[in-house]
């Protein structure tokens, strides 16, 4: 939007600096802009009138003409309220005013008649309306109501409230802001977009959102809205996209060799799945190409991903180039370093771990190793990132659960090479679609949708809490056959005690039904220092324990095959895809594995639909999308560190037809006018160029 949209809400006539603070607090609006996209939430049809006697509670607002027949003050000091009684030829209502009262009192006219809108109610089983709106009633008024066909309903807050900053105080300022601005409301597609896609301009579809005439013009408002927001999220990361193949050469992997055929052939335990295979044959193109490899790994826990990096790694060094793989959490690295050291056994390639629990002491030969080149695989947390962690020729970085990182953390690891570092981006976190191409579009993304041969489903159930002792003799007969078993209760921050008060009663209860000295217990909880919990959790690694109870979510990436059994106790409590990553801690081995879902009998319509999607399916990606439906893009994990996403009219649970149309047209506009050149992409150009500020994104992934 032009340079006048960024103006201070402080501007708008009527706002001022107290209630511009207010708007900036509650709501996040700064600037005249940001007023202009708090879009409506629903709209309210206007133009019906209810008669009296078809008023029922149920109906979500009602708007009816009727005359005033009486009034007054009813209660005492403490519980004054102002009653009106109003009349139509089918019946009468009550009205009711607990605030306002004075002006009610001074204002309304017995014998005149009113338009009167609002949510209707009962009071001793007659109808009864509190804090209506009214006005009184005349061919002008009605005629007002009929330009006003539907009336936009805004979000607000009970302190927004307190300013007259309600729904119609914040449509009142719109419509001044667009009473004064709107015809500067400066066109941002080019012309033939508009015609091919038959979208309105953009002045109208703001006009139109916020005040639609019908329900055409607001639907022609919006779809125009979304395509805007759409485009120009895969405008930027397509251009990232291009100018990283332009400007920013890759080393290339020419052969495969000694380490790659060796891994192969001599060492891989099992035959890769044909997912497996696709991949690692992207990735093999990719690394020949001359440019750097920027791609998203997405796989379901289990998948077979690290073996996929680990022969990623392989082609780097049979190639000269030294590798690096980093992960978030110690526990994470930790686990990658023993996997791929068990992998490759101890004197097929140079790897080592460096976290930032690493001693001094060992921290100098690892220095030294990696600038003289003789360390070929570095494995490790942001210690990686240290400026003393300097590579003699780093080719290949592989970063797991990149979300975990920043912008600016990540970016650093590709300042350790003349050229920039080829870049395998790993995600335990099955991604939808839509959300893929928003978050990740200027990556190429690769999928491993199979798991590997003799793997079998994990079976969920979900009990409730009177079928506890079911439960309970599930995990006796699994720990019969020599298994572990995970119980994890949900961790809320803001109530620890709470949590703790549940963990103290759930450990009680699993030690009076698995006592010593057949059953041992492991603890782990937020409250244990660093080092107690993990000597906790490699009691349990090591099988010294059959049950571990915690509080903290077991970190993604724990991998203990001979744990067959995961218990989430209040599971209503855990998002999709936290019960989703909880339950793939177990199912890793080659016997049969569970998953119980324990909650109460109360559950709201999310959890339930939570809990019976859990039970239903196994995949991730079907479990990703349903997750995006219930909890909205904004609050999947990751997607607020992505700068990326900042949509207010479109809906990737919704618009993907959309999406993959927007997503199409730019791939087009690349194809035929790569630099934007052509004076009818000149537009595009412009908002490119005031759209890339100072960070430079065609660095990072």
């Amino acid at each position: 939007m032009n340079q006048i949209f960024k103006t201070s809400v402080d501007y708008v006539r009527g706002v001022g600096t107290t209630r511009a603070e207010m708007l900036k607090k509650e709501l996040g609006i700064f600037t005249f802009e940001d007023l202009l996209r708090h879009f409506p939430f629903k709209y309210i049809d206007r133009t019906k009138f209810y008669k009296i006697r078809d008023i029922n509670e149920d109906l979500p607002h009602v708007q009816v003409i009727a005359r005033l027949t009486q009034k007054e003050l009813v209660g005492d000091k403490r519980t004054k309220r102002l009653v009106a009684r109003v009349q139509d030829d089918t019946g009468t209502m009550e009205l009711a005013w607990f605030q306002g009262i004075k002006w009610a009192e001074k204002n309304l006219i017995v014998g005149k008649a009113y338009i009167i809108f609002g949510k209707p109610g009962s009071f001793n089983g007659k109808a009864q309306m509190a804090h209506p709106e009214i006005e009184p009633y005349s061919a002008e008024a009605l005629q007002r109501k009929g330009n006003l066909t539907l009336q936009p309903v805004y979000s607000s807050t009970e302190k927004l409230k307190s300013f007259s900053l309600d729904s119609k105080g914040i449509q009142k300022l719109t419509a001044i802001l667009l009473e004064q601005h709107g015809k500067d409301i400066e066109e941002n597609l080019p012309q033939y977009i508009l015609q091919k896609f038959k979208l309105m301009g953009r002045s109208d579809a703001y006009r139109s959102a916020h005040f639609p005439e019908d329900a055409t013009a607001l639907h022609e408002a919006q779809y125009r809205l979304k395509f805007e927001e759409l485009f120009n999220i895969q405008l930027k990361l397509l251009k990232n996209k291009l100018l990283r193949t332009q400007k920013y050469r890759g080393n290339v992997f020419e052969k495969v060799g000694h380490y790659f055929t060796g891994f192969y052939e001599d060492k891989l335990p099992f035959a890769l799945t044909n997912a497996q295979k696709k991949v690692l044959k992207e990735i093999r193109l990719d690394t020949q190409r001359g440019v750097q490899m920027n791609r998203l790994l997405q796989g379901d826990v289990g998948s077979g991903k690290t073996v996929v990096a680990l022969m990623t790694v392989l082609m780097a060094i049979d190639n000269g180039f030294q590798a690096c793989l980093m992960a978030p959490t110690e526990i994470l690295a930790t686990q990658h370093y023993h996997s791929i050291k068990g992998l490759v056994g101890d004197d097929f390639i140079e790897l080592a771990l460096l976290t930032g629990s690493t001693k001094q002491k060992a921290r100098r030969p690892i220095h030294e190793k990696l600038e003289d080149g003789t360390l070929q695989l570095l494995i490790g947390t942001h210690a990686l990132l240290e400026d003393k962690v300097q590579f003699k020729n780093l080719g290949l970085a592989v970063i797991d659960e990149q979300h975990r990182f920043g912008v600016e953390q990540r970016s650093k690891l590709w300042r350790k090479n003349a050229l920039p570092p080829h870049v395998l981006v790993m995600t335990a976190t099955p991604i939808p679609r839509t959300l893929a191409m928003t978050l990740y579009g200027d990556l190429d993304v690769s999928v491993i949708n199979e798991l590997p041969a003799g793997r079998k489903p994990i079976e969920t159930v979900h009990f409730y809490e009177n079928q506890r002792l079911r439960m309970f003799g599930l995990m006796k007969q699994e720990i019969a056959k020599g298994r572990q078993i995970y119980v994890v209760y949900p961790l809320i921050k803001e109530s620890e005690k709470l949590d703790l008060k549940n963990l103290e009663d759930g450990i009680e209860t699993m030690s009076r039904e698995f006592p010593l000295p057949d059953y041992r217990i492991s603890v782990v909880h937020g409250k244990l220092a660093a080092a107690e919990k993990e000597a906790e959790m490699q009691r349990f690694v090591r099988g010294e324990t059959h049950i571990m109870v915690a509080t903290t979510v077991i970190e993604v990436g724990v991998n203990v095959p001979n744990a067959s059994v995961m218990i989430i106790e209040n599971s209503e409590r855990f998002g999709l895809s936290q019960l989703h990553q909880l339950r793939g801690r177990v199912g890793r081995g080659a016997e049969q594995s569970y998953c119980i879902l324990m909650s109460g009998h109360k559950l709201s319509r999310e959890g339930r639909i939570r809990l019976d999607t859990m039970v239903a399916t196994n995949d991730g990606f079907k479990i990703s999308e349903i997750d995006l439906e219930l909890r909205g893009p904004g609050d999947i994990e990751g997607t607020q560190q992505s700068g990326v996403l900042d949509l207010k009219m479109a809906n990737l649970a919704t618009d993907q037809e959309l999406l993959m149309t927007v997503r199409h047209q730019v791939e087009e506009i690349f194809e035929k006018d790569p630099q934007l050149a052509h004076p009818e992409n000149q537009i595009l150009h412009q908002m490119l160029q005031t759209k890339s500020g100072g960070l430079s994104w065609d660095k990072i992934s």
